[in-house]
């Protein structure tokens, strides 16, 4: 395990409220941006007759530009300070949020994707690593499940507020850009807390990823199921037999298992020295959980109630994993393992969507299980492998 890092203050037994709030505004801020503006964007090229084909590479350049600003991100925080470079994202995310109004040159929508995607990712690393590193060691898991809730809450809230701005006129693009800027407000005034990285990480953040694979394996998982489910499950819903709102209900409840595990499962994980047997319990239950949906078509109850469990399940790996992530790590190190999170979270909505897609393909509906049992399997086998070989290791 690293040592605490020079500069960076010692571990607190209370939870710091500004740091938190400041934190959390960040990731709200990501939240709501991520869940309004893919809709809306999707929706406007549609409307302009974009092919589908056109829209989804458009799309995929989130993944993109998420990968390239993790490269970067905590080399350009430990040069201008954890804070400046938040609010620095913060206003490049909300000037590049108007753009996609001003701008109607479809192929300019390219480089924009990759300013907006990127500065949201910047905020969400550092926000990631600011409330981290700030966290009670003691009260971490509670401290990420506060976080979790509140960014599953703006993923939520942001399909709402598109179903009620619609696509039409400046309106959406104003409130976007509003909520992402409402984030500054807290990060200045919490700017002299927010943590230093004082020094340059050991290793190249792609290394970090092999450093603490449960939990960066963990992260990935959570985004191509997340990503892929989010995606395809309607597909699945309605080739299974559901109405296409059935469907959609059937989404929500998973949606809303997301929002309502991730407190308890962090107090959970709190009371867990090895937060390694927590994860893997997860993805064993969302193992049986996914082989279990084939079987449970006949049944929207059934499936209803499958999927609120299935979906805490999955969001949990990414709140448990976040706070294995930060037992294991401090300062600088943990800064570029942040990084190295984001980018297999990034990998993984990347993965997700294309490999379910391609499973539905070849083995039919039922591929969509089978796909999303296989990625819970790869990491069930990882987990058990890392266990049998560092039983003692946290």
């Amino acid at each position: 395990m690293s040592q605490p890092t020079p500069g960076c203050p010692a571990p607190v037994e209370e939870i710091h409220w500004p740091s938190l709030i400041a934190a959390v505004s960040a990731i709200s801020a990501v939240g709501i941006a991520i869940g309004l503006g893919l809709p809306l964007l999707s929706s406007i090229m549609e409307n302009r007759g974009i092919s589908s084909t056109l829209i989804g590479l458009n799309s995929a350049m989130a993944g993109v530009a998420s990968m390239v600003a993790a490269s970067f991100t905590t080399k350009f925080a430990h040069r201008h300070g954890v804070a400046p470079t938040m609010l620095w994202a913060v206003l490049l995310a909300a000037i590049s949020a108007f753009g996609f109004y001003y701008i109607t040159n479809f192929w300019l929508w390219f480089p924009l994707r990759v300013v907006f995607h990127g500065a949201i990712t910047v905020l969400f690393i550092l926000s990631e690593f600011w409330i981290n590193a700030t966290a009670p060691p003691a009260k971490r898991g509670f401290v990420l499940g506060i976080y979790g809730t509140v960014l599953s809450l703006g993923f939520l809230s942001g399909p709402l507020l598109f179903s009620i701005l619609g696509s039409e006129g400046v309106l959406p693009f104003v409130v976007g850009a509003g909520v992402i800027l409402l984030a500054a407000v807290p990060i200045f005034l919490a700017r002299d807390e927010s943590p230093v990285i004082d020094e340059k990480p050991d290793r190249h953040f792609m290394r970090y990823i092999f450093l603490v694979p449960t939990a960066t394996a963990a992260v990935f998982i959570f985004g191509a199921v997340e990503s892929g489910g989010l995606s395809l499950f309607t597909v699945y819903g309605t080739r299974s037999g559901f109405t296409e709102s059935q469907a959609a209900l059937l989404l929500t409840v998973m949606g809303i298992g997301n929002f309502i595990f991730q407190i308890p499962l962090g107090m959970l994980s709190d009371q867990i020295k090895d937060k390694r047997t927590l994860l893997t319990a997860m993805t064993v239950i969302g193992l049986i959980g996914a082989l279990c949906l084939p079987m449970l078509v006949e049944s929207w109850f059934l499936m209803a109630i499958i999927l609120l469990f299935w979906g805490g399940c999955v969001s949990g790996l990414y709140t448990v994993g976040l706070s294995h992530l930060g037992s294991r790590l401090q300062g600088s190190d943990l800064a570029a393992a942040n990084a190295a999170f984001v980018f297999s979270y990034a990998v993984g909505t990347v993965a997700g969507p294309q490999v379910i897609g391609a499973s539905m393909d070849v083995a039919g509906n039922n591929g969509f299980a089978w796909a999303i049992a296989g990625f819970f399997g790869l990491y069930v086998a990882l987990s058990v492998v890392r266990i049998v070989l560092n039983p003692k290791r946290s």
